[in-house]
């Protein structure tokens, strides 16, 4: 195993992450953030706009987890590093959605 199949790996998990608030605001016909709203990553986009934006997020995972290497759950480091970019993107998500979606203000521990 290549340390770049990890490297890719973390990145999938980040885009799989990314794809959920996406997909699910988008599904439940609400709008929320997206890169192509006015502001930048602090507009509101259209449902429709986060569902292809959710559903590209889910491609990109696929083609970074399953296209690189030969990724095993049963593998702990392949599954470790997939846990930790979908844990660092959660992460970072909560904090930058959170100020405009109720959650964690930036005074927030």
């Amino acid at each position: 195993m290549q340390w770049i199949d990890h490297v890719s790996y973390l990145f999938g998990g980040a885009f799989l992450t990314n794809a959920v608030p996406h997909l699910v605001s988008g599904v439940m016909g609400r709008s929320f953030q997206s890169p192509f709203a006015k502001p930048h990553g602090q507009g509101q986009s259209s449902s429709t706009v986060n569902v292809l934006w959710g559903f590209l997020n889910l491609v990109i995972a696929y083609l970074l987890v399953i296209r690189v290497g030969n990724f095993d759950l049963r593998s702990t480091p392949d599954v470790v590093a997939l846990g930790l970019g979908a844990l660092l993107m959660g992460l970072v998500s909560a904090r930058m959605f959170g100020r405009f979606n109720g959650g964690n203000s930036p005074v927030d521990g």
